[in-house]
């Protein structure tokens, strides 16, 4: 059993805070649960997944272009060769057609069948970059820092059903924009995605021309606010912070131009991230009581950074990591604690964390959240030390259990609350996907072993006894999956 004097302890750690534990886990953790949490945000490089064997997200827009440029050719060749044939048909005369009648013999050899055509490129680059995703979740101490990914890249979510272009970067965007700031500061975090060619394209902000600038005075075109919207409502101030239309609209232009160099583009590197000057919208525009004169993509900056220090939202970020660790109705002391630690500190994010994992109230709160499925997957997977080799096997169930990998229903992200993740249609999908993986799941020990990996002195009698009673293995884990210890964090 996992020694300490708080078993409890080193299971919220691992449950509440990280992903699950692993076999030993529990003991390494069990003396000082806080310190091995702030230990894991101490860490150097943490977070961050090598960019080995992985493509940057000018790379993998290029790689997707010249494919995209291939598939053109090839439907316009075979659209050239297929139009004489068609005016030969219409043309033939009836003794033509009447000699066709004849069925003709076939002289040519069997062909071999064709090779399984090889997958689209932006489905390559997704698979790669889930399956790196899963791995350092897979390979992480307690997956503190990994949930704070997860929280950030739902903060700032982006969706891969927008199109093949999203489809070739959602990885690329959380691995460049949110993990290198994830323990950082915020406002560096802010404008690392909002100048991410993903979060551009998604938010239309590529479209958005300023209606005064050159190119709008000649095209005629004008704005898009929806990344301006989704900036104050979203991902800073909050719905409740303060905003209103014109500061929508004020920031709207001030954006105007960040954009991305696409194919073929005589300026920037295709992919890269692009200030058009000839799209901005000149002069000094006014946000939330403040001018911010013409300073071109500065102007923009300027604009992220004071909102990143608005009092509106520390709050909105701190309301959103004590719901999403905590409680849906997360305890105002703990609220406010780190709403004081965002502004003390300049929005580092490492010292907010800090805050939630050494708060009081963060650790007696009764365990009333349910790990969404991709928790719920990786927790199961770490419990039994299964490793996949293949993304789909993750893939696969997270889309059953409706949370499709960086493809949430909206810009809001999936949803963190109990009811949705508690629902019976989702412990119903819960239960059939529990004894699925139980069944696929291999070399594991005995199911009680498994129960003491991840509960420990902590787990019930009630989920002992009926592990023991299991009329077989796979029966047995499948109940320690769908059981409270597990499920709750």
């Amino acid at each position: 059993m996992a020694p300490g004097p708080d078993p409890y302890a080193a299971m919220t750690a691992f449950n509440r805070f990280g992903l699950g534990a692993k076999p030993g886990d529990l003991a390494l953790a069990a003396s000082d649960p806080r310190g091995f949490l702030l230990e894991e945000i101490r860490a150097q490089g943490a977070g961050l997944i090598p960019a080995e064997g992985l493509s940057s997200t000018p790379r993998a827009l290029q790689m997707f272009f010249a494919e995209q440029q291939q598939l053109r050719v090839a439907r316009e060749t075979a659209a050239a060769m297929a139009a004489p044939l068609a005016m030969a048909s219409v043309n033939a005369s009836p003794t033509d057609a009447k000699a066709t009648d004849a069925k003709p013999v076939d002289t040519k050899p069997a062909e071999a069948k064709p090779k399984p055509q090889e997958p689209p490129v932006e489905q390559r680059l997704f698979r790669a970059e889930a399956m790196a995703r899963f791995n350092a979740q897979m390979k992480a101490g307690a997956g503190l820092v990994e949930r704070l990914v997860a929280f950030w890249s739902n903060h700032f979510a982006v969706s891969v059903a927008k199109g093949q272009g999203l489809r070739a970067t959602a990885g690329a965007f959380e691995r460049e924009a949110i993990r290198p700031h994830v323990l950082g500061k915020f406002s560096d975090l802010l404008i690392a995605v909002e100048s991410h060619p993903a979060m551009i394209f998604y938010l239309d902000n590529q479209r958005s021309i300023g209606p005064g600038s050159n190119a709008g005075r000649f095209d005629g075109k004008g704005l898009n606010e929806n990344l301006a919207r989704e900036i104050l409502e979203l991902h800073t101030l909050g719905v409740d912070g303060g905003y209103a239309q014109p500061d929508v609209t004020a920031l709207a232009r001030i954006i105007t131009g960040w954009s991305f160099a696409e194919a073929g583009s005589e300026t920037g590197e295709p992919g890269a991230f692009l200030f058009k000057a000839n799209w901005h919208e000149p002069g000094v525009h006014n946000l939330l009581g403040k001018n911010y004169p013409q300073t071109g993509r500065a102007q923009g900056e300027a604009a992220l950074r004071d909102l990143a220090r608005h009092p509106s939202t520390a709050r909105h970020i701190a309301t959103k990591l004590a719901r999403h660790f905590v409680a849906d109705a997360p305890p105002t002391d703990l609220v406010d604690a780190l709403t004081k630690a965002f502004r003390d500190s300049d929005g580092d994010l490492a010292v907010v964390a800090a805050a939630l994992v050494t708060h009081d109230r963060a650790w007696s709160a009764p365990p009333t959240k349910i790990r969404d499925p991709n928790e719920f997957v990786i927790a199961a997977m770490r419990a039994t030390a299964f490793t996949p080799n293949d993304p789909g096997q993750i893939l696969g169930v997270m889309n059953s259990l409706g949370m499709p990998l960086w493809q949430p229903a909206g810009p809001n992200g999936y949803a963190d609350t109990t009811a949705v993740w508690a629902s019976p249609e989702q412990m119903k999908l819960r239960l059939d996907v529990s004894w699925q993986m139980a069944q696929r799941a291999r070399d594991y020990g005995a199911p009680l072993g498994v129960l003491d990996t991840v509960c420990g002195l902590a787990a019930s009698r009630e989920t002992s006894d009926a592990l023991l009673h299991a009329e077989s293995r796979p029966q047995a884990l499948a109940l320690l999956f769908m059981s409270p210890e597990f499920q709750r964090r």
